[in-house]
C-alpha cells in the first residue's frame, strides 16, 4: 500500500518506530509496488497485510461462528510465517475480550458498514479506517474498536491519542467515547477517558505524516 493512502494502524506504527525500522517498512512498500507495477504474482500475505485473515477470525469468535484458538492452529498449518506472531495476537485478544470488557455479557450486534478515511491534501495523502469491530452494546452504545497489530514498536499513549483523533475525524457519526483502539498483542484499549486529546491532534498529526511521507519519497527517488 502506498504510503499517500495508507491504513491508520501502519502509519502509527511509522510514526514511532526507531529509524531503522521505519526505513525497512518503507522500502518494503517501495517494493511492493515496483512489484504490482511489474505485475509480478505475490503470496497471500506478500501483497497484503499478514494480520487480515486473524482479525477476521477474531471478530468471527466475537460473533460466536468460530473458536480463536482452533482457527489460529489452522491458520498456522496452512502458513509457517504465522507461528510466532499469530499464538500471542490470539492469546492478547481473547483477553482483552474475555477479562476486561464490563459489557461482555450483554447483548450485542455487529455494526454494518462502518468505515472511513481522512484526507490531507496538503501532503496529497489519505488515512483508511478500515475492517474494524464495531458493535451496538445493548441497543444503547456501539463500541467501534480499531486494532493495532505490531510487536514494535508498542503503542505509546501518544498514538493512541493521535489514533483515536483521526478515527473520530474518519468515522463522524459515532461520539468519540463510543470510538476504542485496541493494541491487541498487549490487550490493551485505549478510549479517551485512558488518553484525553489536547487539541493539537490535527497538526502533531500532520507533521509527523509529512515527515514519513517525505522520508518515503527520498529513498522512492533512489530505486
Amino acid at each position: 500500500m502506498s504510503i499517500e493512502k495508507i491504513q491508520l494502524r501502519k502509519l502509527l506504527r511509522l510514526f514511532y518506530a526507531t529509524d531503522p525500522k521505519r526505513r525497512s517498512i518503507l522500502r518494503a512498500d517501495i517494493y511492493g509496488d515496483i512489484k504490482k507495477e511489474a505485475d509480478e504474482d505475490e503470496d497471500e500475505d506478500g501483497g497484503g497485510d499478514f494480520h487480515v485473515p486473524f482479525w477476521a477470525d477474531a471478530k468471527r469468535h466475537v460473533d460466536g461462528a468460530v473458536d480463536l484458538l482452533s482457527q489460529t492452529k489452522m491458520r498456522i498449518e496452512k502458513n509457517e510465517r504465522r507461528r510466532n506472531l499469530y499464538p500471542q495476537l490470539a492469546a492478547g485478544f481473547l483477553k482483552w475480550w474475555n477479562e476486561k470488557r464490563r459489557w461482555r455479557n450483554e447483548k450485542f450486534i455487529f455494526i454494518k458498514d462502518v468505515k472511513g478515511r481522512v484526507q490531507f491534501p496538503k501532503l496529497n495523502g489519505i488515512v483508511r479506517v478500515e475492517n474494524l469491530l464495531p458493535l451496538r452494546i445493548d441497543g444503547q452504545f456501539a463500541r467501534i474498536v480499531y486494532p493495532y497489530f505490531s510487536d514494535v514498536p508498542v503503542l505509546p499513549d501518544e498514538g493512541a491519542r493521535l489514533g483515536l483523533w483521526l478515527m473520530h475525524e474518519a468515522l463522524p457519526n459515532y461520539p468519540l467515547e463510543d470510538l476504542r483502539l485496541l493494541d491487541v498483542l498487549r490487550s490493551k484499549s485505549f478510549g479517551i477517558i485512558d488518553v484525553p486529546l489536547h487539541g493539537d491532534e490535527r497538526h502533531l498529526f500532520e507533521v509527523k505524516y509529512e515527515s514519513v511521507l517525505s522520508e518515503w519519497k527520498k529513498l522512492k527517488d533512489k530505486k
